[in-house]
């Protein structure tokens, strides 16, 4: 599978992302045609972002009922219905005890039940996810990244070019796509506002994120899907579950995906038990297939300096962007080209769901994200791939790479491929040792 580099093919995903209307519309089902009925939502994935998403698409205001939740754990899900039921009341809400489905298979339940899905689950079951609301015609959101190894980066495609041939709407929340600082500044990148970009420097420096204990009673299999952050086949590693979003900024101004990678990484400051196999900081040098070079930076350091942002070099100019809503061209001189105005900006994550939803009661086909969120998702994993294996990978090489994560069975007494030694520590991975591909 080779990748498509050119600024053409590049240009048609970059087109659905931003909302251009691809093909005619789907139809939605009769029995939602009139504006005082609603179409039916499933949560799959009852953490943080999964509810977040379902205020999300509750706050834009069209006729939406959640009807049914899914999570491995029944407590994340009665954690996750409590606030969404007390906000929003039995208008919106009607999930009886027969519709929460709870296991590792309650994912396959709930999708049935629904016109509209949110996949939100630990990004390692994203790819059988996303397939099963395909093969069942569902409208979807996603959250990123869509996978943690290049093979489920492979079904990601396969399921993606199933869902254009269905029509079925794909949203996924990469959302710099849908936030107007990074929309309007690279739409004038892309119109060479500073030239022909030849560099670029993308990061996610911060001081890390939680960590949950293993608990008495807990057979490995649970302690790793609550400890998700710090286990590959779930998370990716954090290059791949944060780091995504810049390294896909990088993809979008460059209209394109790497052609290479190498880098160095490694575990300094975050080294205990409860902190898995994951590195603690990721340095990789991305190149193109025109020879530009991005550099790509994180690192969970606490105390040290923080920066999530990203800056690109052009022959005519430079470019500077953040989530916090900055967009600044300027040219060699320091003569500024452009600046976003940063006040009164729609939240990224409100503004997917909004443009998602009124697509959907308008009855058009709008969105095919899932391709591009795959190559980006892969782009971070090929940079994994060369930091833990201290090689030099190329694009094909990195994403037709045998490893595959995830576990030969799921089942609460099931063994993830990863275990610890005797001491408690588990193995991670060892720069010129370590076999990725």
């Amino acid at each position: 599978m080779k990748p498509e580099h050119s600024r053409r093919n590049f240009m048609k995903t970059s087109a659905i992302i931003t909302g251009g209307i691809l093909t005619s519309p789907f139809v939605l089902p009769k029995a939602y045609a009139a504006p005082d009925n609603h179409l039916k939502l499933a949560l799959i994935g009852c953490g943080g972002r999964g509810t977040g998403a379902v205020f999300q698409a509750f706050e834009t205001g069209h006729p939406i009922k959640l009807v049914a939740m899914a999570d491995a754990f029944r407590d994340r899900l009665d954690g996750s219905l409590k606030p969404i039921l007390d906000k929003y009341g039995a208008e919106k809400v009607d999930v009886p005890e027969e519709r929460k489905f709870v296991g590792f298979d309650a994912y396959k339940q709930a999708i049935a039940e629904a016109d509209v899905v949110i996949l939100a689950t630990p990004p390692g079951f994203r790819p059988s996810h996303f397939e099963e609301a395909v093969n069942q015609g569902k409208q979807i959101f996603m959250e990123k990244p869509v996978a943690t190894d290049a093979a489920g980066i492979r079904r990601v495609l396969a399921a993606a070019e199933i869902a254009k041939a269905k029509k079925l709407n794909v949203v996924v929340g990469l959302q710099r796509h849908y936030q107007s600082n990074y929309r309007e500044t690279i739409q004038r990148i892309h119109d060479g506002a500073i030239g022909d970009i030849t560099g670029g420097q993308v990061y996610w420096n911060d001081g890390g994120v939680w960590v949950r204990e293993r608990q008495p009673g807990q057979t490995e299999m649970e302690y790793q899907m609550r400890n998700w952050y710090y286990f590959n086949w779930l998370c990716g590693d954090h290059i791949t579950e944060q780091h995504v979003h810049n390294i896909d900024v990088a993809n979008w101004v460059k209209q394109g995906y790497p052609v290479k990678a190498e880098g160095t990484g490694g575990r300094l400051v975050r080294t205990g038990k409860e902190h898995g196999e994951i590195f603690d900081h990721h340095v990789v040098t991305f190149t193109y297939a025109d020879g530009s070079v991005i550099h790509s930076e994180c690192r969970h350091f606490p105390g040290a300096a923080n920066r999530v942002d990203e800056s690109f070099q052009g022959t005519k100019g430079k470019a500077y962007l953040s989530a916090g809503n900055h967009g600044n061209l300027s040219d060699w001189k320091g003569n500024a080209i452009y600046s976003h105005n940063r006040e009164n900006n729609v939240n990224p994550y409100q503004q997917e769901h909004n443009e998602l939803w009124d697509a959907l009661f308008k009855g058009e086909y709008k969105f095919a994200d899932a391709e591009n969120a795959a190559k980006s998702t892969m782009t971070s994993i090929m940079g994994r791939y060369a930091t833990y294996s201290g090689k030099v990978l190329t694009w094909e090489e990195a994403l037709n790479g045998k490893v595959d994560l995830f576990p030969e069975k799921l089942a609460w007494d099931a063994s993830p491929k990863v275990l610890p030694n005797e001491d408690g520590y588990y193995p991670h991975a060892i720069p010129g040792k370590t076999q990725v591909i």
